[in-house]
Order: structure tokens, then C-alpha cells, then sequence
């Protein structure tokens, strides 16, 4: 199954889904892409996306006409959330890529999307999903709230805390804030 080279959109059919492949070769990138926001990492992605699929395949009947694209990202999200803590025990990244650069690069430095990755990767999985979810997927609080299993109330507060550190983060990397 190739997920870049699927159309995004509405189902195909008036009454939802009826074949699993058809929906997820369909929905693939959003959801791929919700994956990215979460983990940081395309195989990391990749793997959740896997692991989301897997265990919605069984219960495709039943969610099949009930927006099966929310199912799915909603078990992406309990899938990293809960494997967040294992993973990153053992796991010490680097404050920087060891890549060699030429001497005086200043260019490469001060790329605010690259300072932008940086900080998000830098957030707690919980703040990371509020604004993945919240900015990037464009889903509203009530939603999110779902999604992540908590009030709407813990996901302003995250959303406010992730904001300052990420004000933080770009200003600190010499970035205008956004």
C-alpha cells in the first residue's frame, strides 16, 4: 500500500466505507501525517500508522459508517501516548545532528522551520499531541479533548504551556516568535 500517491477527501461512497484497504489507501496521508506530528520521525510514523491500522482492522464493521478516520487517529494517539514513556528511557538524542557543515554557515542556522522541528520535538507527548492536533490537524478543543481522553480545560492549559516553550525555543534560537 502506497500512502503518498493517495487523493485525500470525502469516502467514496454516500454510506462511509466498505472496504478497509479503499480507506485506508484513501485517508493514509492525513492520518501518516497525524502520525509525523506525534512521533517527530517518519518510520517511527510509519510504525504507528501500522500499529493504528492493525488493531482498528478487526472492529472495521463496527466502525465502518462512524467516522472510522477519527477512530484511528484516536488509537494513534493512545498507541504513541502510552509507548512515549518505554521508548524514551532508553533513548538519549543528540542536542544536535553530528552533520558537517562548512565553517561561517549561518544559513543553516537560523532556518525557522528546522528551529521549529527542533522545538516541537523538545515537547512533552501530551503538549506535542494538544498542538499537533490543535494547529496542525485543525481539530477544535472538544475534539481533542476526546481524542487525548481529558477535559477541555487540560487541553487549554497544555496548549498555553507548549505555546510559551515554544515561544521560548524559537527565541532563544536568535527566531521571531510565532
Amino acid at each position: 500500500m502506497n500512502l503518498s500517491s493517495a487523493e485525500s477527501g470525502p469516502p467514496p461512497e454516500e454510506g462511509g466505507w466498505t472496504d478497509f484497504e479503499e480507506f485506508a489507501a484513501h485517508c493514509g496521508p492525513r492520518l501518516l501525517r497525524t502520525a509525523w506530528i506525534l512521533t517527530g520521525d517518519r518510520h517511527l510514523a510509519e510504525e504507528l500508522l501500522q500499529t493504528a491500522l492493525a488493531r482498528s482492522w478487526p472492529k472495521w464493521r463496527r466502525i465502518r459508517d462512524d467516522r472510522p478516520e477519527t477512530y484511528v487517529r484516536g488509537v494513534m494517539v493512545r498507541v504513541h501516548l502510552r509507548r512515549w514513556p518505554r521508548r524514551r528511557r532508553g533513548e538519549v538524542p543528540y542536542a544536535r545532528t553530528p552533520r558537517a557543515s562548512l565553517p561561517g554557515d549561518r544559513y543553516r542556522e537560523a532556518d525557522p522551520d528546522d528551529a521549529m522541528r527542533r522545538a516541537l520535538r523538545r515537547l512533552p507527548p501530551r503538549q506535542r499531541a494538544v498542538i499537533g492536533l490543535r494547529y496542525l490537524e485543525g481539530l477544535g478543543v472538544e475534539e481533542t479533548a476526546s481524542l487525548l481522553n481529558c477535559s477541555a480545560g487540560a487541553v487549554g492549559r497544555r496548549t498555553a504551556k507548549a505555546l510559551r516553550t515554544l515561544n521560548g525555543a524559537l527565541a532563544g534560537a536568535g527566531l521571531p516568535r510565532r
